[in-house]
């Protein structure tokens, strides 16, 4: 294989207006979804990266992407990502940059994008999917990747190895998700600005479209909307459906307390982000009083330190890692390890829109034993994508194509 050097970086700042009420939450509204985007480019071959923000301020993740990434330029791409992990470790303890952090906000976004080009570029050096990629490292390779700093009382690299050396033994038996494909849920049908009549019409197209798990928006200023939204999802989707209920960040722990006692009777799957994000206690404090119903978190979790500490208080069931929020698909796959090592279940959120994400739930599916529970569903970027996440009949296809199918239509080195 001739060795690819990295000749270039640049950054793009992409933008998609949605439809009105498309993506609104309790927290978040304003129709646009936005990408900090990092290009890494061989005489060859290019990588994209991404990371999702709303828009304002995309152009300063898009500013520190250079500022980190200018000392990977020259860096020949097997050789970078052979010891990706003291690489990474070293871009996030930037001496300067580390203060505006450390390891949360712009500078760690910028972190994932940059990291998330440098494994798309490596697969697509390799010719393979991402997946397959991951796949075929052994469990030192994998371990190689990863910066386990912080983490040494828990899970320390011998103890990493041990778990995916555990694992590989039953992992032929898992392959079967390749041909089948991935399960997903729909989020679509629920968004917080979307009226009932919108919900309802939405969620009929989502069931005829082989979907039976659905996610609703909660978090009104009004608790009897969000009870009578849930109890209708309910009856529109059946019993047997799965409903999962997302409040964004909105509630206090008594407000939280109050609404999952009133919304308990509809059986919500998962209760999602119930508060405020940094608030490990009040999580666990919340956990303990609507068991069995799970807390799910993830998507305000921007690092592996908070989400060992969530884990550690038993303050978080669902882990929703998103490789667009954390540093990137390396500390994704930390966090699943770590996950995996706490006994709890990992469904991502997709700040993607799923596509790098329905790579590495067939890793940690096959290579870790983690449960193919499903793989969140947001369609409305697929059209800029050029290789967009396949869902037929509520599953995700097994992506094909080079890569982690991160390239957006237009988006290309010197265009």
């Amino acid at each position: 294989m001739t060795p690819l050097r990295i000749r270039s970086l640049e950054t793009r700042d992409v933008r998609f207006p949605l439809d009105q009420g498309a993506g609104s939450d309790a927290v978040h509204s304003g129709a646009e979804y936005a990408f900090a985007t990092t290009l890494l480019a061989t005489d060859k071959v290019f990588g994209t990266g991404i990371v999702l923000t709303l828009g304002l301020g995309n152009q300063l993740v898009c500013e520190v992407i250079e500022w980190l990434g200018s000392e990977l330029i020259g860096r020949e791409i097997e050789d970078l990502m052979a010891n990706f992990g003291t690489v990474a470790q070293k871009l996030a303890q930037h001496p300067q940059l580390r203060w505006l952090g450390p390891h949360k906000g712009v500078v760690h976004l910028a972190l994932a994008s940059l990291t998330n080009a440098c494994f798309d570029l490596w697969a697509k050096s390799r010719g393979v999917p991402l997946w397959r990629l991951l796949l075929d490292l052994d469990a030192e390779n994998v371990v190689d990747l990863l910066d386990l700093s912080y983490l040494e009382e828990v899970l320390p690299r011998e103890e990493a190895e041990r778990i995916l050396r555990d694992n590989a033994s039953s992992g032929a038996e898992r392959e079967g998700i390749l041909r089948s494909g991935y399960p997903g849920y729909d989020t679509s049908v629920g968004w917080f600005q979307y009226d009932d009549d919108q919900v309802k019409k939405l969620t009929q197209q989502a069931i005829e479209r082989g979907f039976h798990a659905f996610k609703l928006k909660v978090g009104s200023r009004d608790g009897q909307r969000d009870v009578r939204r849930a109890f209708m999802l309910r009856e529109l989707a059946g019993e047997n459906a799965l409903i999962m209920l997302d409040a964004n960040q909105q509630w206090t722990l008594p407000r939280a307390l109050e609404m999952c006692h009133k919304l308990r009777e509809m059986s919500p799957f998962f209760v999602e982000e119930p508060s405020h994000p940094d608030d490990i206690r009040a999580h666990r404090t919340l956990a303990e009083a609507i068991k069995p119903i799970p807390i799910a978190l993830g998507e305000h979790v921007p690092n592996r330190i908070m989400f060992k500490n969530f884990m550690q208080a038993g303050a978080v069931q669902i882990v929703q890692v998103d490789c667009t929020r954390v540093a990137g698909i390396s500390e994704f796959l930390t966090v699943s390890l770590l996950a995996k090592k706490f006994g709890l279940r990992v469904v991502p959120h997709v700040g993607d829109m799923g596509q790098i994400h329905q790579h590495l739930v067939l890793f940690n599916h096959i290579a870790l034993g983690h449960e193919a529970l499903f793989l969140e569903c947001i369609p409305h970027l697929q059209p800029h994508f050029v290789n967009p996440a396949r869902i037929q009949d509520g599953v995700y296809a097994t992506p094909e194509a080079p890569g982690s199918s991160s390239d957006l239509k237009g988006v290309r080195p010197g265009a």
